[in-house]
C-alpha cells in the first residue's frame, strides 16, 4: 500500500483515503467492483439505472457485506422512481448519492436532510452553478474525453471554468488514468479525479475478458463519438456494429429501439406507462424528438450485450479516450497504489520554488 496520502476537500467530505472516484457505469459498476474500489481507499459508486429497485437494494447490501468503507449510488434524476431510490439510499445508510443528470432541489434537500452527500455529474459551468445553488455538496465535471454521453469541451478547458465558478469541491472526469493526471487536476484546483474506463479495465471488473481485450487493443484513434445509438453524442469504441449503426436508416433504428425498450422494461421491472412517463420527462428536459426518446432504449441493452454477455459483435462499448493509453488489468488495490505512487513521483519532480 502506498504511503502517500493526499487530503483534499473530497476525501474529507466522503471519508475516503484517496481523492479518486470510480464512476457509476451501467452494467459495470456492480457490487464486486464497487466494494473492491472502496476497500482500496477510493469512492466506489454503484450504477443503479440498469437495476430494478429490488436489485439495487440487494446490490447495496452486498457491498455493505464486503466492506465497511464509504461508497455511493448513482441515480437517474429524471427516472419516475427516483424518489423511491432516494428513500432506499437513505434507509440503507449509503454515504453518497451521485446523479448522471442534475437532481431537483427537492431531491437534494431530502438527501442532505438525511446526511447523504450529494454529488451530481455536470458537463457545463451553468449546470454546476445551478446545483451548487441548490445545495449540492460537490460536483463531478466531465470533459469531452470521457466515455458514454459526453460534451464537446475538453476537461482542460471545462475544469478551470467550473472551479472558478463554484465554491464546493470539484472532481475532474474525462481523460484520467494515472497519478500524473491526479496531480494535474489538483493543480487546476480540483479536489480529486473520477475514472470510468480505467476501473472497467481492472481484474475486479466483471466485464467479460473478450470485451476487456477489445479495450486493451484499442488505440486513441479507435475511440469515437456517435449519435446513432440513442440520438445524443456518445463516446465509445469504434466497432463493426457502430459502423453499421451509423449506416442504418431511421426506420431500422426505430425498430431496433422498440425491441430494446421492451427488453429494458423486462430487465428493470418498469411498466410501459412508467417508461412513457420517463420519456416525457426526458423530452421536456432536453427538447428531444420522440424518435430520440425511442432510441434512448438502445443504450442500456446494447451496453448489456457487451458488458454482461460478452458479445462484442452485438454490443457497444462506452469508452473514454484514455482506453488507448491503458494496457493492463491491475486489481483496484494495485491500481490505486500505483496511481498514488505516480502522484508522489510527479510531485517530487516539480521544480522547487525559486
Amino acid at each position: 500500500m502506498s504511503d502517500l496520502t493526499i487530503t483534499t476537500p473530497l476525501t474529507a467530505l466522503v471519508g475516503v483515503r484517496h481523492p479518486v472516484v470510480q464512476t457509476g457505469m451501467g452494467w459495470v459498476a456492480g457490487p464486486r467492483l464497487v466494494s473492491a474500489t472502496a476497500e482500496a481507499g477510493a469512492l466506489g459508486v454503484l450504477a443503479s439505472a440498469t437495476m430494478s429497485v429490488d436489485r439495487l437494494r440487494s446490490a447495496v447490501r452486498e457491498v455493505k457485506s464486503r466492506t465497511d468503507a464509504p461508497f455511493g449510488v448513482n441515480l437517474r434524476a429524471d427516472a419516475g422512481d427516483a424518489a423511491e431510490r432516494v428513500r432506499l439510499i437513505i434507509d440503507e445508510g449509503v454515504r453518497v448519492a451521485s446523479f448522471a443528470l442534475a437532481p431537483s432541489r427537492e431531491l437534494i434537500a431530502r438527501l442532505k436532510d438525511a446526511g447523504v452527500v450529494v454529488i451530481p455529474s455536470i458537463g457545463a459551468r451553468r449546470h454546476a452553478e445551478k446545483v451548487a445553488a441548490w445545495g449540492a455538496d460537490a460536483v463531478i465535471v466531465q470533459g469531452g474525453e470521457g466515455g458514454g454521453h459526453t460534451g464537446s469541451v475538453a476537461t482542460s478547458v471545462l475544469l478551470p471554468q467550473v472551479v472558478d465558478a463554484v465554491d464546493i469541491p470539484v472532481v475532474a472526469a474525462g481523460g484520467f488514468h494515472d497519478g500524473r493526471g491526479l496531480v494535474a487536476a489538483l493543480a487546476y484546483g480540483a479536489a480529486g479525479i473520477a475514472m470510468g474506463t480505467r476501473f472497467l479495465l481492472t481484474s475486479d471488473s466483471t466485464v467479460p475478458d473478450a470485451v476487456k481485450a477489445r479495450y486493451l487493443a484499442a488505440a486513441v484513434t479507435d475511440v469515437t463519438v456517435t449519435t446513432k445509438v440513442d440520438g445524443m453524442p456518445h463516446r465509445m469504441l469504434r466497432t463493426e456494429l457502430v459502423d453499421a449503426l451509423e449506416r442504418s436508416g431511421r426506420a431500422a433504428s426505430l425498430l431496433r429501439a422498440v425491441r430494446h425498450a421492451a427488453a429494458f422494461r423486462r430487465e428493470t421491472g418498469m411498466s410501459w406507462p412508467q417508461m412513457v412517463r420517463d420519456g416525457l420527462t426526458m423530452k421536456h428536459g432536453k427538447d428531444l424528438a420522440w424518435s430520440q426518446i425511442l432510441l434512448a432504449a438502445n443504450t442500456p441493452m446494447l451496453l448489456k450485450a457487451s458488458m454482461v454477455d460478452g458479445r462484442t459483435d452485438l454490443g457497444v462499448m462506452a469508452s473514454g479516450q484514455v482506453a488507448g493509453l491503458i494496457d493492463d488489468l491491475p486489481s483496484c488495490a494495485e491500481l490505486l497504489d500505483r496511481l498514488m505512487a505516480e502522484a508522489q513521483a510527479a510531485l517530487r519532480a516539480l521544480p522547487a520554488p525559486a
